[in-house]
C-alpha cells in the first residue's frame, strides 16, 4: 500500500486528529487565552458549513481550531492536502517544485507556490545551540548560486569571479549530522565572524579549506584543521579527520536540487530554500529520521510561524522556473 493511501492524506477528520495529536500532546490549548481545561468540541451543523476540529473555550468563550497560530491559519486549502504537500517536500531529497505540487495536488500554481513557501517556513530551525559544544568537529564552507541583484554585471574571471553570485555559508556538525546555513552578502571576515562566533562553541574543532578568511578566525576555537584544495588536497595526509568532505556533500545535494528541481530562485527567497535543504539534511535517515518522522518534525515547526502572502515579499508567484 502506498504511503499516500493513509487516511490522514484523504480524510479531513483524520488529518485534524493527526495534527491535534502532534501539536496538542497534552490536550487542546486555547490560542486566545491559553486555557487547557474547559475546552469542548463544537458539534457540527450539517445544515451549514462543517468546520472540522472546531473547539470552544469555556474560559473566554471563543472558538478555535488547531490551525490557529500555525502556517495553516486562514488557509482555504483542506488540511489533508497540506499534509500531502508536507510529506512530498519532506521526503523528496532534492525538493519538489511548485509546478510539480500544482500538478500532483491539482491546485493552482499560485496556491502551490505559496503552500511550498509556508512549509519552508515551518522547516526553518529556531535552534540557537552552538555546534561542537562537546568539543566536536564543525566544518565550514561557502558556495555560490544564482545572481546577486547588487552585482548584476558579470565581472571578469579573476579572484572575484563569484562577486555577482549569491553566497551561502554553511556549518556542519559532524557529531549530530546537523546543517545550518546562512545567505550572506559577502565573505569578509567582518561578515562571517559574528556567524561563527554565535553558532560554533569555543571548544569545537573547526575544519575549513585554505581560504584566508578562516585563517583569521580559526584561532578563536580549540583547534583549526585546514585542507589545501588548491593543491588538490581533500583529506589531510597527516590526520584523516581533517577534511571538509561532509559540507561538500551537503552542497552537492543543495546544488542538484536548486539547479535541477527549482532551476531559479530570486535572492529574496533564497533563505527559505536554504532552510528547506538544512532541514532535510539535519533530519535524514543517516541520523535516524525516516520520511514519516521528517514530515512530523516539519509539522511540529508550523506553530508560531504564520506567513501571509504579503510576507513573502513578492507580488507574483514566479520564483521558480516551470520545472
Amino acid at each position: 500500500m502506498s504511503v499516500l493511501s493513509k487516511p490522514i492524506f484523504h480524510d479531513e477528520q483524520a488529518a485534524f486528529d493527526h495534527v491535534e495529536r502532534l501539536l496538542w500532546p497534552d490536550g487542546p490549548v486555547c490560542p486566545h487565552c491559553g486555557c487547557t481545561g474547559r475546552i469542548g468540541a463544537v458539534k457540527p451543523n450539517p445544515a451549514k458549513r462543517v468546520r472540522y476540529g472546531l473547539k470552544r473555550c469555556g474560559d473566554c468563550g471563543k472558538q478555535f481550531t488547531v490551525r490557529m497560530g500555525t502556517i495553516f491559519e486562514e488557509s482555504k486549502l483542506p488540511l489533508h492536502i497540506w499534509l500531502q504537500a508536507m510529506h512530498l517536500m519532506a521526503s523528496s531529497k532534492k525538493g519538489v517544485s511548485a509546478h510539480q505540487l500544482h500538478r500532483t495536488l491539482e491546485v493552482t500554481y499560485k496556491t502551490a507556490w505559496f503552500l511550498a513557501h509556508r512549509i519552508r517556513e515551518a522547516m526553518r530551525s529556531g535552534d540557537l545551540a552552538p555546534f561542537g559544544g562537546a568539543g566536536g568537529i564543525v566544518e565550514v564552507d561557502e558556495t555560490f548560486i544564482g545572481q546577486d541583484p547588487d552585482h548584476p554585471v558579470q565581472e571578469p574571471r579573476s579572484h572575484f569571479r563569484f562577486a555577482n553570485m549569491n553566497k551561502v555559508l554553511s556549518l556542519i556538525d559532524r557529531d549530530t549530522g546537523a546543517a545550518r546555513s546562512f545567505v550572506v552578502k559577502d565573505l569578509r571576515v567582518a561578515t562571517i565572524a559574528p556567524i561563527l562566533d554565535a553558532n560554533i562553541a569555543r571548544e569545537a574543532w573547526l575544519m575549513s579549506d585554505e581560504a584566508a578568511r578562516y585563517k583569521h578566525l580559526g584561532w578563536n576555537f580549540r583547534a583549526h584543521g585546514v585542507v589545501n584544495h588548491t593543491a588538490e588536497e581533500y583529506v589531510s595526509k597527516i590526520d584523516p579527520r581533517i577534511h571538509t568532505q561532509t559540507v561538500e556533500g551537503f552542497y552537492s545535494i543543495f546544488k542538484r536540487g536548486m539547479r535541477g528541481i527549482y532551476q531559479h530562485c530570486s535572492a529574496k527567497h533564497l533563505h527559505r530554500y536554504v532552510a528547506e535543504f538544512d532541514f532535510r539534511y539535519s533530519n535524514r535517515v543517516a541520523v535516524g529520521v525516516d520520511d514519516e518522522g521528517r514530515a512530523d518534525r516539519a509539522l511540529l515547526g508550523t506553530v508560531g510561524k504564520r506567513l501571509t502572502y504579503r510576507g513573502t515579499g513578492s507580488g507574483r508567484a514566479a520564483t521558480e522556473a516551470r520545472a
